[in-house]
């Protein structure tokens, strides 16, 4: 219960349009979400909030611009990201418990977008070669023509989302993304290493 409340209140307050605006050290923040996160801050210290919002914050206007790209070319966000992922595996292609993996998914949910794939001509299903019981999910010809239509919007799309940015900027902030997804990894495994009933809070 405690999970759902903070993620409700998270939600609430960081899917928001308001005016950015700047403090003494020309740095952005949120003025909505900085008063919000100070009344839910016991200590009042929102710079680790203030961080986890704006960082949710950009990767919804990251995936916003993407999907409004796919979707103007009939595939949500997921599943260009499932087409991109059996794009880059090949001719291999990849299975559908590996492609949720890699695409942070459900088994459900892979399926799906691949269901949904398959229904446009863009993948195909093929029986594993080391187990008929398996199914490999592969990129058609057609799929990739898709991704060849769509790969010069996208570069244009990613060159003004991120106007401004120097390389270098890009190169840290690449990091320091994944600096989270590694922590949020390592975390989850302790979780689930954690026996049943044991205070992890």
């Amino acid at each position: 219960m405690y999970r759902l409340s903070l993620k409700i209140f998270i939600v609430k307050y960081v899917n928001n349009d308001g005016e950015l605006a700047e403090d003494a050290d020309g740095l952005l923040y949120d003025p909505q979400v900085r008063s919000a996160m100070g009344l839910f801050a016991a200590d009042g210290d929102t710079l680790r909030l203030e961080a986890a919002a704006a960082a949710r914050s950009a990767q919804r206007a990251v995936e916003r611009l993407r999907g409004q790209g796919a979707g103007g070319r009939g595939l949500s966000a997921g599943a260009l990201d499932v087409l991109v992922r059996l794009h880059s595996a090949g001719e291999p292609g990849a299975s559908l418990g590996d492609l949720a993996r890699a695409a942070g998914m459900t088994p459900r949910n892979a399926t799906g977008l691949v269901d949904t794939l398959e229904r446009d001509g863009l993948v195909r299903r093929d029986p594993a070669p080391d187990d008929r019981r398996s199914v490999l999910a592969r990129i058609t010809p057609a799929g990739v023509a898709w991704l060849d239509d769509f790969r010069a919007p996208t570069q244009r799309a990613m060159a003004a989302v991120f106007h401004g940015f120097t390389d270098a900027e890009l190169d840290q902030l690449r990091h320091l993304c994944l600096r989270l997804v590694r922590n949020q990894q390592r975390l989850e495994a302790y979780l689930s290493a954690a026996p049943e009933g044991t205070d992890t809070a």
